[in-house]
């Protein structure tokens, strides 16, 4: 059984051991240098309730609509894995980096929005919307069926980001391309196999999948990695793309989640039964790293929910902008010279 550590050392790595003879060799805590704190704005006394407030805002609006949970999670990862967490997405702006064509379809903009207004009323200018949304996020994937895992607070916001220095990769790539991009934003292997099982919840447009469905690799052919029933179940869904202006509906990541988003482990007994929905997602099962992760994963619920736990912390430390760099929003969707504008 894999031995999880449930603390968050600054500085670690160890051999991390699965269930039979293999081992991953995967990092147990943030990579140095650490700049952010544990309940950054109770330590500081500069708005004691932040979390609490936040935590309020994403309960009422998880009542009305369970999707926020994929849809934050989306955006998060948006964020961090492009320039680093410094809600640079959040940005409006004709060609700001939420226009990119891979940001296309993204969520929880308006959820940010509102929680910001609240805490501008009770905090001016204190709380980043950098760590709105990576606490929004949490509290919501929480609610979903994930750990309330910790989020360090005292993340700044960053400026404009132009659209064409989106780097996100094609849902389609090889798992070695996937490793080397997780790699290049200092994440390893366990946390790409983890923060890929997000796709436990959520939808895709099926312009992402349809080369799977008809023509991969330009064989004429269904991708041969994916299970014929599976083919077939969505090929009623996503018809070939053939006419220019298309309809390009919506589908679910994992239809054993389906509408209820609810975040389980259940991604992972998918990709080894050849029922992804992504290129990507299937690529686990052909890296023995990224394999053993995904049956142990499969195997224990808890294990997932450990690993994600920290996995999600790794990544909201990404390129974090603190003390004096960036600035602190007074509206999410623009930056303060433009605010008021």
């Amino acid at each position: 059984m894999r031995q999880f550590v449930l603390f968050f050392p600054l500085l670690a790595l160890v051999v991390i051991s699965l269930a039979g003879t293999a081992t991953v060799e995967a990092a147990t805590g943030l990579n140095p240098p650490v700049k952010l704190v544990w309940h950054y704005y109770k330590v500081t006394n500069t708005c004691d309730d932040a979390e609490t407030y936040i935590r309020h805002q994403v309960e009422k609006f998880y009542r009305n609509d369970s999707s926020i949970a994929p849809k934050l999670l989306r955006l998060l990862y948006s964020d961090c894995m492009v320039n680093g967490c410094d809600a640079s997405v959040l940005l409006q702006g004709p060609n700001s980096e939420r226009t990119a064509p891979q940001n296309r379809g993204l969520g929880g903009f308006v959820i940010i929005d509102k929680i910001k207004k609240v805490l501008e009323t009770r905090c001016p200018g204190v709380v980043s919307c950098a760590d709105i949304l990576n606490l929004a996020t949490r509290d919501a994937v929480h609610m979903a069926g994930a750990p309330s895992y910790p989020v360090f607070t005292g993340r700044r916001d960053g400026g404009v980001l132009n659209a064409d220095a989106v780097d996100l990769p094609s849902p389609s790539i090889s798992v070695e391309e996937s490793l080397a991009y997780f790699k290049s934003k200092g994440l390893d292997v366990l946390d790409m196999t983890t923060l890929l099982g997000a796709h436990s919840m959520g939808k895709t447009h099926c312009s992402h999948i349809v080369n799977r469905l008809y023509n991969f690799k330009n064989t004429g052919k269904p991708d041969p990695t994916m299970n014929t029933t599976l083919v077939s179940e969505l090929r009623t869904r996503c018809p070939p793309r053939t006419k220019k202006g298309q309809t390009d509906p919506l589908v679910y990541l994992n239809p054993d989640s389906g509408s209820s988003n609810r975040f389980s482990n259940s991604y992972y007994s998918r990709v080894l039964s050849h029922n992804a929905v992504l290129g990507v997602d299937q690529q686990l099962i052909y890296n023995d790293d990224s394999l053993e992760i995904t049956q142990e994963f499969d195997a224990s619920f808890e294990d997932f929910r450990k690993s994600f736990a920290l996995a999600m912390s790794r990544m909201g430390s990404i390129n974090v902008l603190t003390g004096k760099a960036g600035e602190i929003r007074r509206d999410c969707r623009v930056t303060n010279a433009n605010y008021g504008a």
